[in-house]
């Protein structure tokens, strides 16, 4: 049996655990070349805390979304829009 991963409902959980306003959190998906990208928009209050000092916690969402991306066979992109 194949696995699968939904990388649009982990990345929806992670986000909207790390803000204060979770349903302040738009994502949008848009496929183009092999390629899968995810645009977050959060409320402006919340955007350091999506990306953390230093990019480390848009990082780290990043590296997991890539991962659980690499099961499905697809490469990843994650931007931030604020």
């Amino acid at each position: 049996m194949p696995r699968t991963a939904n990388t649009q409902k982990l990345l929806q959980y992670l986000v909207t655990s790390l803000v204060d306003e979770p349903e302040g959190v738009n994502i949008t998906q848009r496929e183009g070349d092999g390629t899968l990208a995810f645009e977050i928009s959060v409320a402006a209050d919340d955007v350091g805390k999506v990306i953390g000092r230093q990019g480390r916690i848009i990082k780290a969402i990043r590296t997991l979304l890539r991962a659980a991306g690499s099961v499905n066979g697809e490469h990843i992109d994650v931007d931030v829009l604020g």
